[in-house]
């Protein structure tokens, strides 16, 4: 199975701003990513931004003198936007697969990356394949900013929502605030695989009303009859980084495995 990694990346940020560029334990965080990347099984790993200043500072360590930036559009609207755009600019066929991994991810690990390219090279059916992991905790599944996803009996996703979903009717709210059974509730996690005809429909479709209502870019792909694979994830990855209380816990971590 062959595969490509593209990691979008734009400086502008509204959290933290210049976030690709922050400083994780003397390394740039988009860096750290690529290294993560470039540990999987992809045959290239490539970065999409729209600023030079992360270009000058990507690079490949298997292969040191290649140039593993491409500069794309600042108007562009999304991360996935920016992998269309980089499997335009290199003329990727129909049937590549290509996997967006979030530029402010510096732990992934890269057996994830691998499983999800995997997953959508074992369904054929599917357009999409991305990976979730259960909820071990009550205050993850009424998080807002945690994303549920609920399957079918052969792991197609139905829906993914910011709500606690799937909602226990029965259980009263006593009962739901002190429990640990969450009704096989999962976290989503946002790691994306795609055929290139996939990719390259997608970002063709408007904005889907379920999108614009939960902010969930994946819903436009449910309602335009996108069936996306989900694999429970092999590892349970560290969280990303958001904000700056997750840029101190990222570099605590970079520290202790120097």
């Amino acid at each position: 199975m062959e595969f490509r990694v593209v990691i979008p990346a734009r400086h502008a940020s509204t959290r933290l701003p210049g976030k690709p560029l922050l400083d994780i334990a003397g390394l740039p965080m988009i860096q750290r990513v690529v290294e993560r990347a470039c540990a999987s099984a992809a045959t290239e790993v490539l970065v999409a931004t729209d600023d030079e200043r992360i270009a000058a500072v990507v690079r490949d360590p298997r292969k040191p003198d290649a140039r593993i930036a491409v500069l794309t559009d600042p108007a562009l609207a999304s991360g996935t936007d920016r992998v269309a755009a980089v499997a335009a600019a290199r003329g990727w066929p129909d049937s590549v697969i290509v996997v967006n991994v979030q530029g402010d991810e510096p732990f992934l690990p890269s057996q994830l990356i691998d499983q999800a390219a995997a997953t959508l090279a074992a369904d054929r059916g599917a357009s999409i394949a991305t990976l979730a992991t259960p909820i071990a905790t009550l205050a993850e599944f009424i998080d807002p900013n945690v994303v549920k996803v609920v399957t079918d009996l052969q792991g197609r996703a139905l829906y993914f929502s910011r709500a606690a979903i799937p909602f226990t009717r029965d259980a009263g709210a006593a009962d739901a605030r002190n429990s640990s059974d969450f009704g096989a509730a999962m976290r989503h996690i946002g790691l994306y695989a795609y055929r290139v005809c996939a990719l390259r429909r997608l970002v063709r479709l408007p904005p889907s009303q379920l999108e614009a209502r939960e902010k969930l870019e994946q819903l436009r792909a449910l309602q335009n009859g996108m069936s996306i694979a989900v694999a429970q994830a092999a590892v349970v990855p560290e969280p990303g980084v958001d904000t700056e209380a997750d840029l101190r816990r990222a570099r605590a971590r970079a520290a202790s495995l120097a």
